[in-house]
């Protein structure tokens, strides 16, 4: 076998491992989310809101594989989400005293934000909220992807 054709066949083997990998690190979420709630149950939760906010796609750092869409609640006991998110590994729902719609202004406050809870569906959620978290005490809501230091969406809801 020549050196060309060797090149050829490990350039392209590895391409093909390459993108045989972001094909896995993408629809494995996807894979293994558990079932989104019922919009019945978002639906009851939402009621029971002292917040509202819009998750919408024309953030700055959101692009076609980040983003969310959708009415974020915010009541005495949880978080309630109706709508949908760009799928991915990791994400983790936090309270912001700022509205931020940038990995680099998400990185600058981390240190002032609380992190909520996982989410792990794509579809609607709902994430608990502890007794001794007051959503009052804050501004936004930001969905973070925590594997990759990647921004998804954020709202604000006072």
């Amino acid at each position: 076998m020549n050196v060309g054709k060797t090149l050829t066949l490990f350039a392209s083997h590895t391409l093909v491992a390459a993108i045989g990998f972001a094909v896995g690190v993408y629809t494995l979420p996807i894979l293994t989310a558990p079932d989104s709630p019922e919009l019945a149950q978002v639906q009851s939760t939402a009621q029971q809101a002292l917040y509202r906010g819009q998750f919408v796609r024309e953030l700055a750092d959101s692009d076609a594989l980040h983003w969310g869409e959708g009415e974020v609640t915010l009541g005495p006991d949880a978080i309630a989400f109706e709508g949908r998110l760009a799928p991915g590994p990791d994400y983790q729902l936090y309270l912001s005293p700022e509205f931020v719609e940038t990995e680099a202004d998400f990185n600058r406050l981390k240190s002032r934000m609380v992190r909520v809870g996982p989410v792990k569906t794509f579809e609607n959620f709902i994430v608990p909220l502890t007794a001794d978290l007051d959503p009052s005490q804050y501004r936004a809501v930001i969905v973070w992807c925590e594997s990759f230091g990647q921004f998804i969406t954020a709202a604000q809801y006072r």
